[in-house]
């Protein structure tokens, strides 16, 4: 069984900050790729950050500049650094990390559960 759980979202003004974080357990080896994604209300959900097994990194033009994230391989985990939050920025965000295995490199994904973020003005 793999989990994804993320934690550290809220409630926060504008202008604020807040740090989310998403701990993997279970059989989860080889992972090549996490990232955070959002859904906003009425929207599609969205890529906001992506991170390689490298340390190379891509973020969404929205958040450019005010978001950051990073990993700790050894701890299974990964966090999205949040600044400058604005308004627009309310979603529910999800956790989410990539991984091939097996002989015929078999994708596989596995997605968090979601945590709120909400950005009052």
């Amino acid at each position: 069984q793999v989990q994804l759980v993320e934690s550290g979202g809220g409630l926060v003004q504008a202008g604020g900050s807040l740090r989310l974080s998403c701990a993997a357990s279970g059989n989860i080896f080889n992972v090549t790729v996490m990232g955070w994604y959002r859904q906003a209300p009425g929207k599609q959900r969205e890529l906001v950050a992506l991170i390689g097994n490298g340390g190379s990194t891509n973020y969404a033009d929205s958040v450019k500049g005010r978001f950051t994230i990073s990993r700790d391989n050894a701890k299974n985990t990964w966090y999205l650094q949040m600044n400058s939050l604005k308004p627009e920025d309310t979603a529910v965000y999800y956790c989410n990390a990539e991984r091939k295995s097996g002989p015929y490199s078999v994708r596989y994904i596995y997605w968090g559960q979601g945590t709120q973020v909400t950005v009052s003005s």
